[in-house]
């Protein structure tokens, strides 16, 4: 099996209402890239906020009560709070600088997503602005990927990623927040390893694995890749959604 994990040049500073899926052919045109069936396209969460005017000015944002008691609880602004718990079902766990919620979308994370690297130079100033995550990743994955298709007439997968920590290690990984195409979860359970034994447990989380492979092509900081190319996906494409990666409540030991 090889695995070929491109990034993709020239893609420009991402604004509101600009047409992602003309971005990513442009790009794609100018590496001389000629999509095949199978091929994937893995972009940084942050384009596809900014396309879609996530951007949020926090001197626009009135704090709610409840905002001011956690935000001086994990020395944080009380307003960037506020978007935190409306971006949140519920909050987890806290500490100085950190909060831990469950997200709307149903996933773990601190600070709900809401960042401010990257954001842009807007003219309030850097501070004030931040990027919160797509409205509903999966559905932006699925318009990426009928644009896409429907351009190039090959059949193909689209996965949304953003950096999470994890609760068992130090340090960040990129990791699905939207699909489209790709299979997120790989059951192999009941397969043969190469000795016969029959696997019990075995679930794969390949759109993961492929998130955090992306995520190191694409860098942290000022590398300017926020959308790789992928070809030698191992598994099969199909309909999913980022719900059958996520570990239901009751099943998960670390709330």
């Amino acid at each position: 099996m090889t695995l070929t994990l491109t990034p993709l040049p020239g893609i420009p500073i991402i604004k509101p209402g600009d047409d992602l899926v003309q971005v990513l052919l442009d790009s794609i045109e100018r590496e001389g890239i000629v999509l095949q069936d199978g091929d994937i396209l893995v972009l940084a969460q942050k384009i596809v906020s900014k396309s879609e005017d996530r951007f949020v000015n926090l001197n626009q944002v009135k704090p709610s009560e409840e905002a001011f008691e956690l935000a001086h609880k994990t020395q944080k602004n009380p307003s960037l709070v506020e978007l935190i718990l409306r971006e949140s079902s519920c909050v987890l766990r806290t500490r100085p600088g950190t909060i831990i919620v469950e997200h709307r979308l149903g996933f773990v994370c601190a600070n709900a997503g809401i960042d401010h690297s990257n954001v842009g130079d807007i003219s309030e100033g850097l501070d004030a602005w931040v990027l919160l995550l797509p409205e509903d990743p999966d559905k932006s994955a699925r318009e990426l990927r009928i644009g896409l298709e429907t351009a190039s007439a090959k059949k193909l997968g689209v996965l949304i990623i953003d950096s999470h920590g994890r609760a068992w290690r130090i340090g960040t990984v990129g990791i699905t927040i939207g699909i489209a195409g790709v299979s997120g979860l790989v059951d192999l359970r009941g397969k043969p390893d190469m000795f016969g034994y029959r696997l019990q447990t075995t679930e794969v989380g390949a759109a993961d694995e492929l998130a955090a492979g992306a995520s190191l092509v694409m860098g942290q900081s000022d590398e300017k890749n926020p959308v790789i190319h992928v070809r030698g996906f191992p598994y099969p494409l199909r309909d999913a959604s980022l719900g059958e990666l996520l570990r239901p409540e009751e099943e998960d030991l670390f709330r």
